[in-house]
């Protein structure tokens, strides 16, 4: 089976051991909860269907138990916090331990660069501008930037935008971007993405006074809707992204970095249907 070190998910990788030791011999949820210290014979069995938790107190018992040692054991304890947490920053903080663990011993974690894409404005900023400015240094680059972005920041980001493939070098200071997309878990990317659009509401907010109207467009409503209604808009906007850049992709001449923000959210709790005399 795979290495422990490819799996974003400590119930898949418990279930695939024990799926691996049934299918090479007799092995029973009985004997894999004895061997990692429990007396009920099917808890294992339940924490793999989700029914119930590791502790962090038993994962590294249970990583023995399974054969894990060392880096890989350390690994699998990172991986019962990143799986068990509800605070994002919690989360985070296990998701780059497991990444720092992982590119020791030359794995690579994706959700690693998912995270450091969407920890700044700058990353999805440069990514766009630094092909529009063929020969520039990064000082140059940093200058073009509406918020402050070091010239220092803009080194190291290129660098990690060219080591991810997000940018490949085409000649001296020339480079262009590769159809490479963020790729992340379904654990891990939300939490990334969360952080990204909260500093970009941010930026927004911010332009409303840094901005004259003919610089920027702000609109909005306030509307009414229900669950179908809801589901119906929340499509539509969708279609608008991709239709969106696709008019920007039939331009190859752009000069200028641009952000939108769609936000659709409630303001009020669903209201219990009564009925009013």
């Amino acid at each position: 089976m795979k290495s422990v070190l490819e799996y974003m998910d400590y119930h898949l990788y418990m279930q695939d051991y024990y799926d691996e030791r049934k299918r090479l011999g007799a092995f029973s949820w009985r004997e894999f909860c004895k061997s990692a210290g429990f007396s009920s014979p099917n808890f294992l069995k339940l924490v793999c269907m989700g029914q119930s938790k590791l502790s962090k107190i038993k994962a590294s018992a249970v990583a023995r138990s399974m054969g894990l040692v060392g880096f890989e054991e350390d690994y699998f304890y990172e991986l019962v916090s990143f799986c068990n947490a509800e605070k994002d920053s919690v989360k985070k903080e296990a998701l780059l331990e497991m990444q720092r663990i992982a590119m020791e011993h030359k794995v690579r974690v994706v959700d690693g660069d998912a995270f450091q894409y969407y920890e700044s404005w700058k990353y999805p900023v440069l990514r766009e501008l630094i092909p529009m400015m063929p020969g520039a240094c990064p000082r140059d680059i940093a200058d073009e930037c509406k918020e402050h972005v070091s010239a220092e920041e803009v080194r190291d980001i290129l660098g990690f935008l060219l080591k991810a493939g997000f940018l490949k070098k085409d000649g001296e200071k020339v480079y262009s971007q590769t159809e490479q997309t963020v790729i992340g878990s379904k654990e891990a990317l939300p939490i990334a993405i969360r952080s990204m659009h909260k500093e970009m509401a941010n930026m927004a907010a911010r332009a409303v006074e840094r901005y004259s109207p003919s610089e920027r467009y702000f609109t909005g409503v306030t509307l009414g809707v229900n669950e179908e209604a809801n589901k119906r808009i929340v499509a539509e906007i969708d279609a608008c992204c991709k239709k969106i850049l696709s008019i920007a992709n039939e331009y190859k001449d752009q000069n200028q970095v641009c952000r939108i923000n769609f936000q659709f959210f409630p303001v009020t709790e669903k209201i219990k249907e009564t009925h009013h005399v």
